[in-house]
């Protein structure tokens, strides 16, 4: 079974640096990395280079459109139909991952489900703080530096962070009284279960587009499976300024319409672009 981990990214080069470094400490490697650009300028494309000449190992294609606004359901359509991998593992262009992240998405993989974890989030300070040496060294992934931070404020959080056993934490995700949505920034799924839904809705924005995709993938018979506390992942704190209260409302009446009706295909989907074999 061939993964590729997809990142998505737009005019966030030092996150994004932080968030590849993250990847090369990954006890299980996917088999190459996706970066699903949405429009970023030269300093992303600068910085991918500089990456790509520091640790030339590790396989990454570099998927990008033209600018034109919040358009990452497009821009990871894209990178969904260009792949030749069997299985696709998200992550956000601001997550750092634990070095167990990409094991435990691939642990649980099944054609039937779809997996989605959860965020550990920085605050803004802390965010600013991180160092390379923070990510390569695993010092964001240690509970004792999210403690100092004043990251673990809520029960929930420490237990996302890895803090009982691997064991007590996944019979946890079977019980836990959260709905199994899509999570963007920390899911995955086979590529053909993408593609027999046509993929993210492009129509849809910024707010509910995740939602949307994860419940049409459930109607369709690909259930989601939680990795609440099993897939950890730091999430670095950002402004939303693409945030729009009048999208979000209306995706809110798309994504009724898909739990009620049991919609499956997204009419502008990944259809719109070529689809490799």
């Amino acid at each position: 079974m061939k993964s590729e981990l997809i990142i998505s990214t737009y005019n966030s080069p030092r996150a994004l640096v932080l968030t590849l470094l993250s990847v090369t400490k990954q006890r299980v490697q996917p088999d190459s990395v996706c970066i699903a650009d949405d429009g970023s300028g030269q300093e992303t494309r600068d910085a991918i280079a500089d990456f790509q000449a520091r640790f030339p190992s590790l396989p990454i294609r570099h998927v990008w459109h033209p600018d034109n606004g919040f358009e990452k359901n497009v821009i990871l359509n894209q990178a969904v139909a260009t792949s030749d991998a069997d299985y696709l593992i998200f992550i956000d262009g601001d997550c750092l991952i634990d070095p167990v992240f990409v094991a435990r998405h691939l642990e649980v993989a099944r054609p039937d489900r779809f997996c989605s974890g959860s965020l550990i989030r920085l605050d803004d300070p802390t965010t600013q703080a991180v160092t390379e040496d923070d990510v390569l060294e695993g010092r964001v992934f240690d509970i004792a530096w999210l403690k100092k931070t004043g990251t673990l404020r809520r029960f929930t959080t420490w237990l996302k962070a890895g803090a009982l056993p691997k064991p007590v934490l996944a019979a946890l995700e079977h019980i836990y009284p959260v709905g199994r949505n899509w999570c963007g920034g920390n899911g995955s799924a086979f590529r053909d279960a993408i593609i027999k839904v046509n993929g993210l809705d492009e129509d849809m924005k910024y707010g509910g587009g995740d939602k949307e995709f994860g419940i049409r993938l459930a109607n369709s018979g690909v259930k989601g499976r939680h990795l609440r506390f099993t897939a950890p992942l730091v999430h670095l704190d950002h402004p939303r300024g693409y945030k729009d209260p009048e999208k979000i409302k209306a995706h809110r009446l798309k994504i009724d319409h898909a739990r009620k009706t049991g919609k499956i295909w997204a009419e502008a989907g990944i259809s719109g672009h070529q689809v490799s074999a």
